[in-house]
Parts: structure tokens; C-alpha cells; sequence
């Protein structure tokens, strides 16, 4: 019979998270270095709408070209796609 094992704890202390009040989260998040609040210029090139349909294509790389962007992992299609699109804003905006 497989030996079960006890399930991981986090080690985060729930009970002091929820004993957080709004103003305590307000006050840390004001507080976050790491994540500075933003301002409206932030925003202003902002794009709120779905992202295009997708098409599938049987479309031919060279293998080198390929094999980079899946070595920087997960979503490589995703990327070769928004490397496609920068080159195609860049040459409609040119032309």
C-alpha cells in the first residue's frame, strides 16, 4: 500500500492576513516600492478591447529561428506572433 503523504502548508499566516482592514491594505499598497501607484499618462496609450481572432495557418520557419523562441519557453507562438505583429504596425504605419 502507497504511503500518503501530509499536504504542503503554505506558511502564510491566514490569520493575520485576514485580520487586515481596508485602510491597513490601502496604507501598504501606497507603501509598495515594488508596485508604485500609476497616473493617467500611464494609461494613455492604453488599448481596452479583445485581442484579434486567431487564424491557423501550416506555415514554414527555419528550424534555428524555431528552436529559439521555444527555448524561452511556454507561449513561443505567442511571441513569434507578437514579433509578427510589431513588424507588420511598423511597415503599415510606413507605408
Amino acid at each position: 500500500m502507497a504511503e500518503q503523504k501530509a499536504p504542503k502548508t503554505s506558511g502564510t499566516d491566514w490569520s493575520r492576513i485576514n485580520a487586515f482592514t481596508e485602510e491597513d491594505v490601502e496604507r501598504m499598497a501606497r507603501n509598495d516600492t515594488d508596485n508604485p501607484a500609476t497616473v493617467e499618462d500611464d494609461w494613455a496609450d492604453a488599448v481596452i478591447g479583445l485581442p484579434p481572432l486567431k487564424t491557423p495557418v501550416n506555415a514554414k520557419f527555419d528550424a534555428d529561428v524555431v528552436d529559439w523562441f521555444k527555448a524561452q519557453g511556454r507561449g513561443y507562438q505567442a511571441r513569434m506572433n507578437a514579433v509578427l505583429r510589431r513588424y507588420m504596425e511598423a511597415h503599415r504605419k510606413a507605408g
